[in-house]
């Protein structure tokens, strides 16, 4: 034996394509950039996009639980977020992060008007709607119509607030927590949370 017939497919992986087009070039150019001025290093990098890979709205849902179950927590939550969801292991650096609770008579909705800015890092990845034309710019025109396609009805008593995420700001929405769930657990809770409640497409979770 040589030593050297082993298959190599399995140890060596195709390049990467080059960036052909001039947005990803400046992209590539600028991720250079802040890597060469100490901003971050690639395996910062690396752990930002492991950590994206992993994330789900089941995150959220913990978040949401917990600061249904704890006052105190809530109140931090709400004051920062980004720290609070530190205390739970989780991290949106480096972007800030604002959290919007929904209650009797405030419904909040969650879009990104310019692009598709979303706390990837924390929910995972956005719904195709999240990202769609018609969704970014209806959403802040006729909000009502469009939380009704989504089945959330809501009365002239509820005021309803659109948040526009940015390339620097993420928001969230605390749903209000469902009735006759009083003495559950956490974990129990955190199941009832989806992730178009955490946007604000969806109000009511049901318990059944």
């Amino acid at each position: 034996m040589t030593g050297h017939d082993h298959d190599h497919s399995r140890t060596f992986q195709p390049d990467h394509a080059e960036p052909h087009s001039d947005g990803a070039r400046v992209g590539l150019a600028l991720r250079e950039l802040l890597i060469e001025a100490g901003h971050y290093t690639p395996e910062e990098e690396q752990a930002v996009i492991a950590a994206m890979q992993h994330a789900s709205p089941q995150d959220g849902g913990r978040i949401a639980a917990r600061a249904w179950s704890d006052p105190d927590y809530k109140a931090r939550l709400l004051a920062n977020g980004a720290a609070a969801i530190r205390e739970l292991g989780y991290e949106i650096e480096p972007y800030e992060f604002t959290v919007m609770e929904n209650d009797a008579s405030t419904h909040n909705v969650i879009v990104c008007t310019l692009c598709s800015c979303y706390p990837r890092s924390l929910l995972g990845m956005s719904p195709a709607w999240y990202k769609s034309a018609s969704y970014r710019a209806r959403v802040v025109r006729e909000p009502r119509a469009v939380l009704a396609e989504f089945g959330v009805e809501l009365g002239d008593d509820v005021n309803v607030r659109v948040h526009d995420s940015t390339a620097e700001l993420r928001y969230m929405v605390l749903p209000q927590r469902p009735d006759n769930t009083e003495g559950w657990s956490e974990e129990k809770l955190a199941d009832l949370v989806t992730r178009d409640a955490l946007i604000g497409t969806q109000r009511i979770l049901p318990t059944d």
